[in-house]
């Protein structure tokens, strides 16, 4: 879910100005998953435009207290949100954490890295939602540590019916600063891409794992 309609369609603007989201349906891109795709994000464009990244930052802050009130901690998923998740609980005066995509075989082994007391409310910033899985299995980890988890933030989704599904079986709150379909809409508008392509697209996002650019 979208915190609003003027954030999502100004975060849309925003990363397709800097290249973060590159729209190509002729030549699809191909994702470390093996999937085919007309569209590639890379949200740590960001952090190199200061104008940006403190949008990105303030926006982020704004909507965490409004929607769940001021946290104790901020975390960060490692390691495309990290950077991003240490602006905003800069922005907020808050503490901040990182979580790693599995525990360190080494030393303490830890896979939560901060100081994180049980019961601290804590969101989770996150940079794109996929599937979902990876953010929620940091939640996971959250969670076994202790922290009270009050919802995740992320810069964009692509709208998959299975994180809708993963998110809701997981009973995790999920807003988004921007969404594909606003991407869209705004991406036709601005003209970045034509009305046949963006046929192409709303087809990709149909079916991600399967689809196959057609002549």
């Amino acid at each position: 879910m979208i915190f609003n309609k003027d954030t999502a369609e100004k975060t849309a603007e925003l990363l397709l100005q800097i290249n973060a989201i590159k729209l190509n349906p002729k030549n699809p891109f191909t994702w470390a998953s093996g999937w085919n795709s007309p569209i590639y994000c890379d949200n740590r464009l960001i952090l190199s435009f200061p104008a940006i990244r403190n949008f990105v930052r303030e926006e982020f802050s704004k909507h965490i207290e409004n929607e769940f009130g001021k946290p104790d901690v901020i975390a960060g998923v490692a390691t495309g949100a990290i950077g991003i998740g240490i602006l905003v609980a800069e922005y907020m005066g808050l503490p901040f954490v990182y979580v790693r995509p599995e525990p360190k075989k080494h030393g303490r082994q830890n896979q939560v890295e901060g100081f994180l007391q049980k019961g601290q409310n804590v969101v989770v910033v996150e940079d794109l939602i996929s599937t979902g899985n990876s953010s929620l299995l940091a939640v996971e980890a959250l969670k076994e540590a202790g922290a009270n988890v009050k919802g995740m933030v992320a810069i964009f989704t692509y709208g998959f019916d299975v994180a809708t599904e993963n998110f809701k079986k997981a009973n995790v709150d999920l807003h988004t600063l921007a969404d594909y379909n606003h991407l869209l809409t705004l991406a036709v508008a601005k003209n970045y891409i034509t009305e046949k392509e963006l046929e192409t697209l709303q087809e990709w996002r149909e079916s991600p794992s399967t689809w196959r650019i057609t002549n």
